[in-house]
This record gives structure tokens, sequence and C-alpha cells, in this order.
């Protein structure tokens, strides 16, 4: 859930870095907008249409990490994220799994940053 197509667009592709796969126009002022790494799973943003939608913009994971953004090459990416705005909530970490990192998407949304190991 989003607030607003084209700020969710602005933030998806240039902060994250991720494409825009469609953004066509359904009924009245609706969209349909997708974005996506190229990796086959990608994201719906959907704008908040009523004020329990609007209510939960930010939330939909209650305060979890609930996306993962794996990069190849974690601190280049890091580096570009935090140039262009991202807000991480940590210092990158090194687990059994990967280098990670989590941020907060533009509505407060908890993401991890990793580069799983090989």
């Amino acid at each position: 859930m989003v607030r607003d197509y084209d700020e969710a667009i602005e933030f998806f592709t240039r902060s994250l870095g991720l494409h825009l796969i469609a953004d066509q126009p359904r009924d009245g002022d609706e969209r349909f907008v997708v974005v996506g790494a190229g990796s086959g799973a990608d994201l719906l943003l959907a704008r908040a249409a009523t004020a329990e939608e609007r209510d939960l913009v930010g939330r939909q994971t209650a305060g979890r990490v609930g996306f993962i953004l794996r990069a190849a090459d974690f601190f280049c990416e890091h580096r570009r994220m935090v140039e262009a705005g991202v807000v991480f909530e940590e210092e990158p970490r090194y687990e059994s799994y990967g280098t990670v990192a989590v941020f907060s998407d533009l509505y407060g949304n908890r993401w991890d940053l990793i580069q799983p190991h090989d």
C-alpha cells in the first residue's frame, strides 16, 4: 500500500534501484503499478483508497521485516542507497547467511538489504 503512485514510483526506482515494470491506467484514477528487480518477483504498488487502507500504509508487516532486496555488491548498493536518502536502521552486519542491514522504505515498511554468502 502506498499513499501516492508517483512518489512511490520515484522512491522505489530512484532510491531502491528497482525497475518500473508496469504503469497502466485503470478505472477512475486508479493505476496498475508494478516495480521489480528483474528477478521474477515483483512488487505491486497499490494506492490506499479508504481510510482503513491509509491507516495501514507503512504497517503492512506489523513492524517486522517483510521484504528483502538482494545485492550482488552489498557495500556498493548500500552506499548508493544512503546517497539516495534511504534510511538504514543499523550498520551492516555479518550473519551466517550473508551481509545484511535493515532499512525502511518511504512509508516505514522494513526491508533487509542482503548479499547472501555463496
